[in-house]
């Protein structure tokens, strides 16, 4: 997810955006009506962020769930005071998942199981949420090393990060389901009265699906469009060849093609319109920290070198992997786009502005 700053979070609404629903926030347990057929629920979060927002739409004689929220024993309660109370007497029929990150992916399984209820995912979401479930051992993998290293961390913070071990991911998700309904960019998936067009986002992670009801004028956004702080996009140890900066900014570009007059729901923050203008800024965020951080590449630096061009708050304990996997984005989008040159010295990347 994002590092939000204070400055974010207590900031007004961005150039462009209004809220429709204002200072709303749902109690938890309880339901906001946002449109016929469409719920909003909101779920605890550890952390800055403080909740995830889910989504319940309409079924027929059921109710689909949008996003899940995290497994822990907090929001399991959350979700049994939803399900004995505005859901009491309804069957789910089915969970839709826009992305294999925790607090989207969570309690999925358990809910699926429970309801008897399929998980509808897009299929690089699904595999690569099963395979870090399924990798959940002691010590992390060498390549965790190699990347810890390759960023400049200090060996007393690897030190720490290996103690924890490699089950993180395995702790905050409930048993994947082992079939899924695979959501593919361009469907078009009947929701009761509604048709949700799904619309594949990338960056944030590889395959994000984001639903939007073209007719009724709305965009379920997960994580892809955020309205107040900009997603986490960071470069895995899983594939670190790859330019997610890169992805994340082409997909901005594939989104603009969507109206402008949409009413987004976003998986943190409050339901807003200004998608293009939300989409301009976080454009123009991205590209202006390329440019300040090539400059500071005057001077070869590391990774974690970066963070202060990169973020306007300190780099805590709780945030330091996050930040690195931006910084290590951004880096890398400038040396795909040939702006600069990575260097190993020893185990430590080193990037400098190219010539």
């Amino acid at each position: 997810m994002s590092i939000p700053s204070p400055a974010e979070r207590a900031a007004p609404a961005p150039e462009g955006l209004s809220y429709p629903f204002g200072d709303a926030d749902p109690a938890r347990g309880a339901i906001v009506e946002i449109a016929d057929g469409i719920g909003w629920a909101r779920l605890s979060m550890l952390g800055p962020l403080k909740h995830v927002n889910v989504w319940l739409l309409d079924d027929g004689d059921g109710v689909a769930i949008v996003d899940t929220g995290l497994n822990t024993s907090r929001v399991r309660d959350e979700w049994e005071a939803l399900i004995d109370g505005p859901l009491a007497g309804r069957r789910v029929t089915r969970v839709i998942v826009t992305h294999f990150h925790p607090d989207h992916l969570g309690l999925a399984g358990w809910l699926c199981e429970r309801f008897a209820a399929p998980l509808w995912m897009t299929r690089t979401e699904w595999l690569l949420g099963r395979m870090l479930a399924a990798d959940a051992r002691d010590t992390p993998p060498p390549e965790a090393f190699d990347y810890w290293h390759g960023a400049g961390w200090e060996e007393a913070r690897i030190a720490a990060a290996e103690a924890r071990g490699w089950r993180l991911f395995a702790s905050a998700v409930s048993a994947i389901p082992a079939q899924f309904i695979r959501l593919m960019d361009g469907d078009s998936i009947a929701i009761g009265d509604r048709n949700w067009r799904v619309v594949v986002g990338s960056g944030h992670s590889p395959e994000h699906a984001c639903l939007i009801d073209d007719a009724g004028g709305i965009m379920i956004a997960g994580d892809q469009v955020l309205p107040r702080i900009t997603s986490n996009v960071s470069l895995s140890l899983s594939e670190p060849s790859a330019d997610p900066l890169g992805e994340w900014l082409a997909s901005i570009d594939k989104l603009r093609s969507l109206s402008p007059d949409l009413l987004v729901l976003p998986s943190h923050g409050d339901p807003f319109t200004g998608l293009h203008p939300r989409l301009d800024a976080l454009d123009t965020n991205h590209r202006d920290r390329l440019t300040a951080l090539e400059a500071f590449l005057d001077t070869p630096r590391r990774a974690v070198d970066c963070f202060p061009i990169l973020f306007d708050r300190p780099i805590d304990d709780t945030l330091y992997g996050l930040a690195t996997g931006e910084a290590l984005a951004h880096l890398r989008h400038l040396e795909v786009t040939g702006r600069a040159v990575r260097e190993q010295r020893g185990r430590t990347w080193w990037f400098a502005r190219a010539a």
